[in-house]
């Protein structure tokens, strides 16, 4: 009898396994897109992007945008100049087609983008987005190009149907109607869009057959179908999209670190500041926001100071640099003196060796389209980190107030 049993035991022993085997095969269900997770291979960022060489690439190069608009055209221009002498090296325009959402108005339907926000925005038309500061301006713009400034996202209004919007893109130097249209159905909602840091897509936020919100890209060559990448949380707020593979976040001032590894970013209701990217792209959300650090007392996140620290304006005025590991301030804080009393500063960008940043000096609840003063003496200064430094004002006859500083190589 004892062989039996051991039969017995062995064909218990195979069932089991064979069940585990099938268990493990069934599909797992589904998590949420914007759920954090490492990735299984380096992640480098932005750094794993091979870019052409041009004066808005190499090293020590500070970019501009500026909007412009006369009574028949409207365009956007970068600018690259030496941080040094602020003489410009390079210049690039897009045109804005007629048919692209640049400003808001009555008949129409409200689209929120970048391009709004920057070209559109004054006393009587509030941005699509609600809080308008430079620290808030500043990556939403640059969102609006690939990492070379070639091409700029547009939202492109149907011209039949005022409700539908579709996206496309704009080469630089492109004639005022040229513009790459990068379909859609009839009725589609696509808002919010942003290119990709390689400029070979276009990415955006539209409204699914169900009615939910997602997150969607178009290839910017050959078959411009649509790609779903995730969940979005409404028309609200903006994206940026950073990576290799290209990943999307929504949310508000997103700096990605040099290492590529962390972000900083702020949305409703999400605890935290600083997050570990993850693979998928979604909404920052509570989920997603999973071991985020909270950099106390930071109101405006200017930009990151090497892989580990943070340049904050912080609830009483002045600059911080912040621990990204611990929220704990590092050193003393830079306090930068209006030419008036009462003015107060805005951070902008800081330089790769994290040594310097760019302020904007202006009069309180003043906006950067404000054409009361606009054309005054726009009040940019590079001002050291360290405290005790002096800040040097950046004078030159084409920087307005208008003018948004959008990158630092």
């Amino acid at each position: 009898m004892r062989p039996a049993v051991v039969d017995k035991a062995v064909a218990l022993v195979v069932l089991a396994l064979l069940c585990v085997q099938a268990c493990s095969a069934q599909p797992a269900k589904d998590k949420p897109d914007s759920r954090p997770s490492t990735p299984s291979a380096p992640y480098l960022g932005n750094r794993a992007y091979a870019v052409p060489d041009s004066p808005f690439t190499r090293k020590n190069t500070v970019v501009t945008a500026t909007c412009g608009m006369g009574s028949r055209w409207a365009s956007v221009s970068v600018q690259a100049w030496d941080p040094e002498t602020w003489q410009k090296r390079a210049e690039r325009t897009f045109p804005i087609p007629s048919d692209a959402a640049f400003s808001n108005y009555e008949g129409v339907k409200a689209v929120n983008s970048p391009l709004v926000e920057f070209c559109g925005v004054g006393p009587y038309n509030p941005s699509p987005y609600g809080v308008a500061t430079s620290e808030y301006v500043t990556p939403r713009v640059r969102a609006l190009f690939d990492l070379a400034f070639t091409r700029m996202a547009v939202v492109l209004r149907d011209p039949h149907d005022k409700k539908v919007t579709h996206v496309g893109y704009v080469v630089s130097g492109a004639n005022l109607e040229e513009v790459v249209r990068l379909g859609g159905a009839a009725g589609d909602v696509e808002q919010n869009a942003v290119m990709a840091p390689d400029g070979r897509s276009v990415w955006f936020t539209y409204t699914a057959p169900d009615g939910k919100r997602r997150i969607g890209s178009r290839s910017a060559d050959g078959d411009h179908h649509l790609t779903d990448e995730g969940p979005a949380a409404g028309l609200g707020l903006p994206l940026t999209v950073t990576g290799k593979p290209a990943r999307a976040v929504q949310a508000n001032m997103v700096h990605l670190a040099p290492s590529g590894r962390r972000l900083t970013a702020t949305a409703p209701k999400v605890f935290g500041t600083v997050f570990d990217t993850w693979n998928s792209s979604g909404p920052l959300t509570r989920t997603s926001a999973h071991g985020a650090v909270l950099l106390s007392g930071c109101l405006g996140v200017v930009g990151w100071v090497g892989d580990e620290r943070v340049l904050c304006r912080t609830s009483s005025g002045a600059f911080r640099t912040m621990d990204a590991r611990t929220g704990r301030a590092v050193g003393a804080p830079v306090n930068v003196v209006g030419p008036q009393d009462g003015m107060v500063a805005e951070g902008m960008l800081v330089s790769p060796d994290g040594k310097r940043f760019i302020v904007s000096v202006h009069p309180p609840n003043a906006q950067q389209n404000d054409d009361d003063y606009a054309y005054e003496d726009p009040g940019f200064r590079v001002v050291p980190i360290t405290p005790g430094g002096s800040s040097t004002p950046i004078s030159n006859p084409f920087l307005d107030r208008r003018t948004v500083f959008v990158s630092w190589s």
